[in-house]
C-alpha cells in the first residue's frame, strides 16, 4: 500500500458539515498529451492529501509518471518537458499507475473528502476517460456515489473575486500571494499551489470558506452557472460561440 493511500485510509469519515476552510483535501494535477480529455491521455500525475491543520508541512504527496504508449506531441512536450524517449524509459505502465491514483481517489471521495483541482473538470475527464480506456473501473463505478466531490479554485474565485484579468493557475496564485513550490506545468507544483489557494480564499472571503462540504458541489455549479451565463452574453456579443453551462 502507497504512503498517500495508507494516509488516506487512517482518516475517519469526514462529516458532510466540515467546512471548506476546516476540510481535508486531495489535490490532483494531472500533465497529457494534449487538451482533449477524449482523446489524449495522462503521462504524469499527482495526489497531494492536505490536513488544513498542519498545512503544506504535514502534506502527503503521491507522483505517477505514465508511459501513455502513444506519441506526445510536440506542442504538449515544449508545455510539460516530456519527451516520448523519457516517458518509454521512466514511466510506469498505464494499468499500475491509473489503478493506483484511482484507489486513493476513490477511497478519499468515500470518506468525503473532496478531490480539489484547477479547473477540475479537465482533469477528472482524463482519469476516468483513462480508466476506460485501459479497461479499468472509473471513479464513478469504484465509489457507487451519485456524485463526485470536488473543490474547483477556479470556479470558487469566478465567484468571489469579480477581479480583471487572467485566471491562469499562475495568475490567481499570484493575485492571492501564494509562491509555489516549485515551477508551474509540474504536476506536483501545480497540485500544491491549487491546494494553498484555500486558505487565502478563505481568508479574504469567508462566504466561500464557510460552505459544508455536503453544499460544495451544488455552490459550484450554481457559481459556474452565473459565471458561464455573463461570460457566454459577451462572447455572443462578439460574434463567439458559446461555452458550456455545465460544470462536472
Amino acid at each position: 500500500m502507497s504512503q498517500i493511500l495508507s494516509a488516506v485510509d487512517a482518516l475517519p469519515l469526514q462529516t458532510t458539515d466540515t467546512t471548506l476552510k476546516d476540510s481535508y483535501l486531495l489535490g490532483f494535477d494531472t500533465e497529457t498529451t494534449g487538451v482533449s480529455p477524449a482523446r489524449d491521455a495522462i503521462v504524469s500525475a499527482t495526489l497531494v492529501l492536505r490536513n488544513p491543520a498542519t498545512g503544506h508541512e504535514g502534506d502527503v504527496v503521491g507522483e505517477w509518471i505514465i508511459n501513455p504508449h502513444r506519441p506526445i506531441p510536440s506542442g504538449a512536450s515544449a508545455v510539460n518537458g516530456f519527451t516520448d524517449e523519457y516517458l518509454q524509459e521512466h514511466g510506469e505502465e498505464p494499468e499500475k499507475a491509473l489503478e493506483e491514483i484511482a484507489q486513493v481517489i476513490s477511497l478519499a471521495q468515500k470518506k468525503n473528502i473532496p478531490l480539489l483541482a484547477y479547473n477540475a473538470d479537465f482533469d477528472v475527464q482524463m482519469i476516468e476517460n483513462d480508466l476506460k480506456r485501459w479497461k479499468l473501473p472509473t471513479l464513478r463505478e469504484r465509489t457507487q456515489l451519485s456524485d463526485y466531490l470536488v473543490v474547483d479554485p477556479l470556479v470558487i474565485d469566478r465567484e468571489v473575486s469579480h477581479r480583471r484579468g487572467k485566471r491562469t493557475l499562475t495568475d490567481t496564485t499570484f493575485y492571492y500571494g501564494v509562491h509555489p513550490y516549485g515551477d508551474f506545468h509540474d504536476a506536483t507544483a501545480d497540485t500544491i499551489a491549487a491546494v494553498d489557494l484555500i486558505a487565502p480564499i478563505s481568508t479574504l472571503y469567508p462566504q466561500a470558506g464557510n460552505v459544508a462540504v455536503g453544499n460544495l458541489m451544488a455552490w459550484q455549479r450554481d457559481a459556474h452557472a452565473r459565471w458561464a451565463k455573463q461570460f457566454n452574453e459577451w462572447l455572443l456579443s462578439k460574434g463567439r460561440h458559446p461555452v458550456s453551462t455545465r460544470w462536472m
